[in-house]
């Protein structure tokens, strides 16, 4: 049996900037009545959030959730994914210390639509209108974006006054992007295209894309919320067998029979533990010739 990871696999650029934000703040608490927080969790990955709370973050979803006294007491990071600007004025209002620990490109589009919603135009987003980027670069234009997921919806939006700027969700599957933009051009006339879908993003899938038309079976690792891993097993499962897995707990071994070639992807946000404790199970079961990277 031979196992070919993907050479794309693992923490992205603003999930390691994140984590490194989070190990920072929480070196640098050293008094008990100091609280820490993250504005949902850090990254789509229950086992490192799980690793945080053990060392005292406290997850919240909303911004009343804080239960320290208002002050400096009180430190608030907001995730990778970002946040509307309202959560932004929130936290000002009750003093609390934020670290922004948005990813660097999610921050670039907020600041895109923020820019050409004040000069007029209308907002379009593609995207997972549910998922926590989007709602959170939807803040930055007063909440009037569109948002679009499928090339149907696109479709069915109604005619507009005015221009139109297009943004994406970083971790977009950039083939149905492409598909939809055709049908937004045709739509609107003044339209302008941003392609904001991570470069990360965009390396991952086509990496595993290629790694999959390889193999026998392709093992996708990280979060079942995770936005990007979703995608990556979306994708590897329109060409060969796949499984998603979040921990090598989840990995049925009998699955592996018959199979000469696994390959192995995981999400922006799984860290290289998990995916090496997976590779470990695998090559401790038997005679297992490990090639890399891919």
């Amino acid at each position: 049996m031979k196992i070919m990871v993907s050479k794309h696999a693992g923490y992205c650029y603003g999930v390691k900037r994140a984590i490194r934000i989070l190990d920072e703040v929480v070196a640098s608490t050293a008094n008990q009545d100091e609280k820490i927080y993250t504005l949902g969790p850090i990254i789509h990955n229950e086992q490192v959030t799980t690793l945080y709370k053990s060392k005292g973050v406290t997850i919240i979803n909303a911004i009343e959730d804080m239960t320290g006294q208002n002050g400096l007491s009180n430190k608030i990071v907001i995730r990778s994914h970002g946040a509307p600007k309202s959560v932004y004025d929130q936290i000002q209002d009750i003093n609390a210390e934020i670290f922004d620990a948005t990813c660097p490109y999610v921050k670039k589009i907020q600041n895109t639509v923020s820019t050409h919603a004040s000069i007029g135009y209308n907002i379009i987003i593609v995207g997972d209108g549910n998922h926590p980027e989007v709602v959170g670069i939807n803040g930055w234009c007063d909440n009037q974006a569109i948002v679009v997921k499928s090339v149907d919806a696109a479709q069915k939006i109604k005619p507009m006054i005015g221009p139109v700027c297009v943004v994406a969700q970083t971790t977009f599957n950039i083939n149905v992007w492409n598909e939809i933009v055709v049908v937004l051009k045709e739509k609107f006339e003044n339209c302008v295209i941003h392609n904001t879908i991570c470069l990360a993003t965009n390396q991952r899938q086509t990496a595993c894309r290629e790694l999959a038309s390889q193999v026998d079976l392709m093992i996708v690792i990280g979060g079942k919320h995770s936005s990007n891993t979703l995608k990556l097993a979306s994708i590897c499962k329109e060409i060969v067998n796949t499984i998603h897995i979040e921990t090598k707990d989840d990995l049925d071994l009998s699955i592996l029979s018959g199979n000469e070639v696994i390959g192995i992807t995981a999400g922006a946000s799984t860290p290289d533990w998990i995916i090496d404790s997976v590779i470990l199970k695998i090559e401790n079961e038997g005679e297992v010739f490990f090639d890399g990277k891919s």
